[in-house]
């Protein structure tokens, strides 16, 4: 399974010594429910097994290894997540785990350019700052009709 081992890596839930904290963006309504707060060392809900959050997990967690730019409604890979190579792979196939990832979270970031577009392009301009990004080999998101 493609992210079997996320909780053995954690190289998303953690900030190595010595490395800037990272803020982890909320959405609106995350904020409210979380607060805020910053990685600076291990996330405080990580646990052995991974995130201790479960569903009320933050959008942007989630998102990771993915980041999504607002401006050209494409997606990216951060490029140090061990990932890469097979999340590229699958994604030429409908079904596997890269392919539902992706599309999971192109619902979110649709519903979310309607709600709270403020969060992507905040989450966006963190994730610039802090990971070398690699385009994904998909198209861009078709621009939605507001009614």
């Amino acid at each position: 399974m493609l992210f079997d081992h996320c909780a053995e890596c954690r190289r998303c839930c953690n900030t190595e010594q010595g490395q800037a904290p990272l803020e982890i963006t909320l959405t609106a309504s995350e904020t409210k429910l979380l607060g805020q707060f910053c990685l600076d060392g291990d996330c405080q809900y990580l646990g052995s097994q991974g995130c201790t959050l479960g569903d009320k997990k933050p959008f942007s967690c989630s998102l990771y290894p993915l980041s999504y730019n607002p401006q050209s409604r494409t997606f990216s890979f951060d490029t140090e997540c061990p990932l890469l190579d097979t999340y590229f792979e699958q994604l030429s196939a409908p079904d596997s785990e890269a392919s539902l990832h992706l599309t999971q979270m192109t619902k979110k970031v649709k519903e979310l350019e309607q709600k709270d577009p403020s969060f992507l392009q905040a989450n966006y301009e963190i994730d610039l700052d802090y990971f070398e990004l690699q385009q994904l080999p998909t198209k861009p998101l078709s621009r939605s009709v507001q009614k």
